[in-house]
């Protein structure tokens, strides 16, 4: 249906927003405008990622929309998504701590003096000192405030500026009303809290920053300019000038600016930043190269293949920034909550002022307990607490070579309880090897004169099984003549004077050969599932048996700890194959698993995984088309990339494979599915400990500031600290993520 509109992707930077209530209300906003599909708001990047009908919902409305709803907003470009955050000046909270610090120090040397009021300014002074603080420094949160309050709600903002205009409004009137002698003021709590709630904000920033930190790494992993060769001629432009097509020369230790096919040269290639492939990875003539990475010793030249938003760098990027912009289901519970905490503490700072006046008769005490209240429930620590810990989860699981798609999948990969593999490209290495050739008896071959026959049956092939023989072959081949396929047994050609066959059983079958000369030599390796080709020699006094062929797809080096490491985690592990039963048993047996689903058709693995899922959650880890269906299905959908290692044809099949799945592994390591659960588990312990470290500042500290146990001074402390360590505590998760086994 050509007329049906693809929806599109808008990035908007919010300016304004200090808690969660403010993020749920611009959500609201932009869900309300027509055309738009859905929408997320992420406080802790301060982004709103809006999927949208280009046509009915323009970005100048989602702008509008989002300036209607009390807050500015700006499209960010593709090219300026992850930039570096710009940090909050630390000025106006050091003036602020500079006009505070006398008014607060009778409070701080009482400990030590009998009479800290002998230390107290005169009242004018305290007036003096708090002016500035409360209407200057502390008009951003008049500004805010009001922005929210005329768009119909109430924020953090409104809690900060209702709170210290009390406690100065009652002070002011105090020393109106004094005469002369000294009244009770309230100035330093009014201009303290300001202090440290500008304080917490700049810490905040500050942490924030570290918490985009992956993505910014990522980044500034492509270089500014190529060096691109046009007519022999080596000439240096800026990247977004580089075409497809174009060669890139790359010297030792440059980073390789595009993604490419490497046509001059050999050297070793670094991709730890990009993949987290610790060791380089030699590179030749042919082998694909990944822009980003850092070229050893020697020079490349380079056929870019994708440029731009194509390459690998940017769709990883792309991939890390939708998985932070994401919202997990445990946080869907806190926005929730959150529409209805800030009406609710008004509430109760109201009843806090009056049963304190009604019931000791102590209005300005009961204002100052109320002002305590509205100060230290503050919801920014509620709204930071998970996306906070999922930006550092992501962003670290990235640098591992880890990608996470979908946010729900790392909360769900936590509690899984079964791990389906595919075989071929999963547990094996998906490329099949020569692993015998066997001269028959009788036929004057050696092993070295069985493989230039059938290297020259197989000269001009792209077959994998030909490409495996090629590459066993020494010295030069002689292409064969006459080449003819037979169609699901093999090929027939003539190499010099002689008439040779090359396939399976079945063709020597039919040609009256009798395998009994090596069979004996032949059954362990079919019992082990290896494909064994056979060559005979055709002519007029009929058919004789040359030699056979073994090929084998060995099994990932590390694919039986990874095995071993998921088990160990109490996870079932199974194989999910199209292969043969002989074959898959071979490789199940090799890795320690006991359960086999083999001569599945690629449509029926999704029914499989199914099944499954009356047991428990389920994760299924493959690398091609045949398992998207699978993937999908799946709980937690894992796909082997193979950006950094894999033949540059063999990708289309793993792209299909990521688009279906919602967890990506940069390289074919398996011992990354069991990181991948081990950081799901870490992100989701992380977030459940900045949730009750939010909540429990509120659950406790309101009922002690309304009972007159906290001043308006510590209950400003106290709130800016939770903000700050909810995101101390976040940045911690790096260090756990890296301490995880491998």
């Amino acid at each position: 249906m050509d007329n049906v509109r693809q929806p599109s992707a808008v990035v908007l930077h919010i300016d304004g927003m200090t808690c969660a209530t403010c993020a749920g209300r611009v959500e609201r906003a932009l869900q309300r405008v027509e055309g738009v599909r859905s929408a997320s708001v992420n406080l802790a990047t301060e982004h709103a990622e809006v999927q949208c009908d280009p046509v009915s919902a323009p970005t100048s409305a989602l702008l509008h929309a989002v300036q209607a709803a009390g807050y500015d907003a700006q499209e960010v470009l593709p090219e300026q998504r992850a930039a570096t955050r710009a940090a909050r000046s630390w000025l106006p909270a050091a003036l602020a701590a500079v006009l505070s610090a006398p008014l607060l120090a009778p409070m701080l040397l009482t400990p030590w003096v009998s009479d800290p009021h002998r230390w107290m300014l005169p009242g004018a002074w305290q007036w003096l000192l708090a002016t500035p603080v409360q209407f200057w420094l502390g008009a951003q949160f008049y500004r805010a405030g009001w922005r929210s309050l005329r768009a119909g709600s109430a924020n953090m903002d409104v809690l900060v500026a209702l709170g210290t205009s009390a406690a100065y409004a009652l002070s002011v009137v105090n020393l109106w009303r004094s005469g002369g002698a000294m009244p009770a003021l309230y100035f330093e709590s009014s201009a303290v809290v300001i202090t440290l709630v500008l304080f917490g904000k700049a810490m905040e920033e500050r942490a924030k920053r570290q918490t985009t930190d992956a993505i910014r790494a990522l980044q500034s992993l492509r270089p500014d300019t190529a060096r691109v060769r046009r007519e022999g001629v080596e000439h240096e432009v800026p990247c977004a000038a580089v075409s497809s097509g174009d060669v890139v020369v790359v010297r030792p230790g440059e980073r390789v600016p595009v993604d490419g096919v490497v046509l001059e040269g050999r050297s070793h290639v670094d991709e730890s930043l990009l993949t987290g492939e610790s060791l380089p990875l030699a590179k030749q003539v042919g082998d694909a190269v990944t822009g980003g990475a850092i070229n050893g010793e020697g020079l490349l030249a380079i056929r870019t293949t994708t440029v731009g938003a194509e390459s690998a760098l940017a769709r990883i990027v792309r991939l890390v920034e939708s998985a932070q912009a994401a919202k997990a289901p445990i946080q869907r519970l806190v926005d929730r909550v959150s529409a209805v905490f800030v009406p609710l503490v008004l509430v109760l700072a109201l009843v806090t002022w009056v049963a304190w006046g009604w019931s000791s008769g102590q209005w300005s005490l009961g204002l100052i307990n109320a002002v305590s209240v509205l100060v230290i429930a503050c919801p920014c620590a509620l709204g930071l607490a998970t996306p906070a810990a999922l930006m550092v989860g992501t962003g670290a699981a990235a640098r591992e070579g880890i990608l996470i798609q979908d946010v729900q999948a790392l909360e769900s990969a936590r509690a899984l309880r079964t791990v389906a593999f595919d075989k071929t490209g999963t547990l094996t290495q998906g490329q099949p090897t020569l692993t015998a050739a066997i001269p028959a008896p009788g036929s004057g071959l050696d092993r070295a004169g069985l493989l230039a026959l059938c290297a020259s049956l197989q000269a001009g092939s792209e077959h994998p099984l030909a490409r495996a023989v090629l590459l066993e072959a020494s010295g030069p081949t002689v292409m064969a003549r006459d080449l003819s396929a037979l169609p699901g047994r093999g090929l027939r050609g003539t190499v010099g004077q002689r008439t040779l066959e090359l396939g399976s059983t079945r063709l020597m079958h039919e040609l009256g050969l009798d395998d009994a000369p090596l069979a004996a030599q032949s059954a362990p390796y079919q019992a082990a599932a290896g494909t064994v080709s056979w060559l005979a020699e055709t002519s007029a006094a009929g058919a004789r048996l040359l030699g056979l062929l073994v090929f084998g797809d060995p099994i990932k080096p590390q694919a039986a700890a990874a095995i071993a490491q998921l088990q160990r985690l109490g996870l079932h592990t199974l194989i999910v194959s199209g292969d043969t039963q002989a074959s898959a048993n071979a490789v199940a047996a090799q890795l320690g698993i006991e359960d086999v689903r083999a001569d599945v058709l690629p449509g029926d693995k999704a029914a499989v995984i199914e099944s499954l899922k009356a047991q428990g959650r389920v994760a299924m880890v493959g690398d091609g088309i045949n398992d998207a269906p699978a993937l999908a299905a799946a709980d937690v959908g894992i796909a082997m990339a193979g950006w950094s290692s894999q033949a540059q044809a063999r990708r289309a099949g793993s792209d299909v494979a990521i688009q279906a799945a919602s967890i990506t592994l940069l390289r074919g390591d398996l011992s990354l599915v069991a990181k991948a659960i081990g950081i799901s588990r870490a992100t989701h312990n992380k977030i459940r400990q900045n949730l009750f470290w939010a909540l429990i500042y509120n659950l406790v500290g309101i009922p002690l500031a309304a009972l007159g146990w906290l001043s308006p001074v510590i209950a400003g402390g106290a709130m800016a600290l939770s903000s700050v360590s909810v995101l101390l505590n976040a940045l911690r998760l790096r260090g756990e993520i890296r301490r995880l086994p491998r």
